[in-house]
């Protein structure tokens, strides 16, 4: 405001002393100050009136006070302005007197005064800045600041909206680790009435991506050595963006060794220098390898482990057959559990291994065409087996207990985790022993003979049988070809009948050796049970078997009694020839 006391100037105070009439002098002043103060008065009015509400002016901090701050904008015409709109987040004033800040004219207050607003002349300038965004296409800057329904709220100076298809070129499922975040935006659309901004990120991106591709292009060759990032992994591989064109660096393509889940190893979102292996420019498909940038090992993998040597390794994964070992990067090998221990058995590799593990191993063998290497566990300590066969010679006796009993024999425990088995045709000579079962149980302590310790194969055979004299051996003596045996019918077959000639053993009468005459079945002659004789034909003592015959028997039989009937005959002839002599020499006498 205006101060009239102001207009009388002290040059005006000095010449007044200089001899002219200091009333006179100061009556002119007087009345030209207050014609100059009406005139300023009136067009400070003017100034007043010129500024229109709802506009957005320029001014100067002239003034800073403890709940406003003082704006001249222009025409000596000062408002203020809130002092909490120029607070910052720490509570401080942002502004100095003689900045120059963008103001909007808000209203007079009832004692006439200017009240303007910073904040609100910013969102008018936001508007404008959104409206020209949109128009000419040109990037807006903003900080998402939540995650609403349908995508994410973006500070721009005012709050826009950001649907969560616009937020990356491809579907994004975690949105929530945008928030924070500062980036470049388009406007698709906005509607000032409604207060509504939609934006999208994905249209900069694109237009980035356009932009890196093509350089890309350019510089893309086979052999080539270059670094992307990790934009996507699947369980054949990764997908590699070169810089605006993605490759795929294919599971095989990874490892001289074998890898099973990508993911185990690569993160998306890492850098990782690869190299270009072929490149189809029509179609934009790279194909890439990780595992080319390093010697093939398995080009000098026998120089390098000999077989049967003993090496170190690490577990890195358990499966239901073995476990994998690395021998060296990229360079795995099997441990079949088989291998695993010489006489324990184990259900699941996990129970005796865990991944990381450090181990000896054997190399066992080595394939190069299909790049698998055969490792073992239990090579690297003493055999038990081989001690065992020194232990226990063949046709030595051990005592043990029946630990199972299966229908093709019997396990005897003879050393801690090693059995030895009785198999079905070792239990006896003579007895048919249908199933183990009937005779025997477990837990049971037998003894046995041992037969044969197979180191290699990891077996002991047993005899239950073999403690006994064999008496095959003395059949072939006792029952001679053609010597006659009574026995009874134990079994009858399709092909013939097993008749017992003693305990235990018995003989077969095949169908053809069943009687002279035809016979279709064994059923039609004979019954369980009954009583025959038959004449031995072969006594096989190997095998356990005796061939009779019934037909041979009951041709003997008939031989027999013609010969009786002939010789009984020639008999009677003679006495009779005898006598007649006799009685001629009587009558020669007479």
């Amino acid at each position: 405001m205006v101060n009239d006391d102001n207009l009388i100037s002290n040059q005006d105070a000095g010449q007044a002393d200089k001899g002219e009439d200091a009333a006179e002098i100061v009556a002119d002043k007087t009345t030209q100050g207050m014609e100059e103060g009406a005139e300023f008065k009136e067009l400070y009015e003017q100034s007043l009136q010129s500024v229109q509400m709802g506009g957005v002016l320029t001014g100067k901090v002239v003034q800073i006070n403890s709940d406003s701050v003082m704006v001249d904008v222009g025409w000596k015409t000062e408002g203020y302005i809130p002092v909490r709109e120029l607070r910052d987040d720490q509570g401080n004033i942002n502004v100095n007197v003689g900045d120059e800040i963008e103001v909007l004219v808000d209203r007079r207050d009832q004692d006439g005064n200017l009240v303007l607003s910073k904040d609100k002349a910013a969102k008018i300038k936001i508007w404008d800045d959104v409206k020209l965004a949109c128009e000419q296409n040109a990037p807006i800057n903003g900080t998402i600041i939540e995650r609403v329904k349908g995508g994410l709220s973006v500070d721009i100076g005012i709050p826009a909206f950001l649907p969560g298809s616009q937020v990356d070129i491809r579907p994004v499922r975690d949105l929530d680790r945008y928030v924070g975040q500062t980036f470049q935006f388009t406007v698709l659309k906005y509607d000032r009435k409604r207060n509504n901004v939609v934006l999208s990120r994905r249209a900069i991106l694109e237009k980035e991506r356009e932009i890196e591709k093509k350089d890309t292009l350019q510089n893309i060759e086979e052999g080539k050595i270059v670094e992307g990032v990790i934009k996507n992994i699947t369980d054949y591989g990764l997908f590699i963006d070169l810089g605006g064109i993605d490759g795929l660096l294919h599971v095989t393509d990874i490892s001289w060794g074998r890898i099973t889940r990508p993911s185990d190893h690569f993160s998306k979102g890492e850098k990782i220098r690869v190299k270009i292996l072929s490149f189809d420019r029509e179609k934009e498909r790279v194909a890439l390898g990780l595992k080319q940038l390093t010697p093939n090992p398995w080009e000098t993998i026998r120089d390098r482990y000999p077989l049967r040597s003993i090496i170190a390794g690490k577990v890195v994964n358990l499966t239901d057959y073995g476990a994998f070992v690395e021998i060296e990067p990229g360079v795995e090998g099997l441990i079949h559990v088989s291998e695993m221990f010489w006489t324990r058995e184990i259900r699941h590799p996990s129970k005796v291994l865990s991944p990381g593990q450090q181990i000896h191993v054997m190399i066992i063998d080595i394939n190069t065409e299909t790049k698998r290497i055969s490792l073992g566990l239990k090579q690297t300590t003493e055999n038990p087996w081989e001690s065992l066969k020194q232990k226990y010679p063949e046709g030595s006796i051990i005592t043990g207990i029946i630990r199972n009993i299966t229908n093709f024999g019997i396990f005897v425990g003879v050393e801690e985790g090693i059995d030895g088995l009785i198999h079905m045709s070792d239990i006896s000579w003579k007895q048919r022993v249908k199933h183990p079962s009937e005779t025997f149980k477990k837990g049971q302590e037998i003894e046995a003979m041992v037969l044969n310790i197979d180191v290699e194969h990891e077996k002991f055979s047993l005899g239950l049988k073999q403690i006994e004299t064999n008496p095959w051996e003395e059949l072939n003596v006792k029952y001679p070809p053609g010597s006659t045996v009574t026995g009874k019918v134990t079994n009858i077959t399709d092909f013939g009948i097993f008749v017992e000639i003693e305990e235990g053993i018995e003989g077969l009468v095949h169908i053809s050796e069943l009687s002279s005459k035809r016979v279709k079945s064994s059923a039609e002659l004979f019954s369980v049970g009954d009583g025959v004789t038959a004449i031995v034909k072969n006594v096989d003592s190997k095998s356990r078997k005796i061939r009779l015959s019934i037909k041979d028997y009951e041709s003997g039989t008939e031989g027999r009694s013609i010969n009786q009937y002939i010789n009984n005959k020639e008999n009677i002839g003679s006495s009779l020839g005898k006598a007649l002599a006799d009685i001629k020499i009587v009558d020669t006498e007479n």
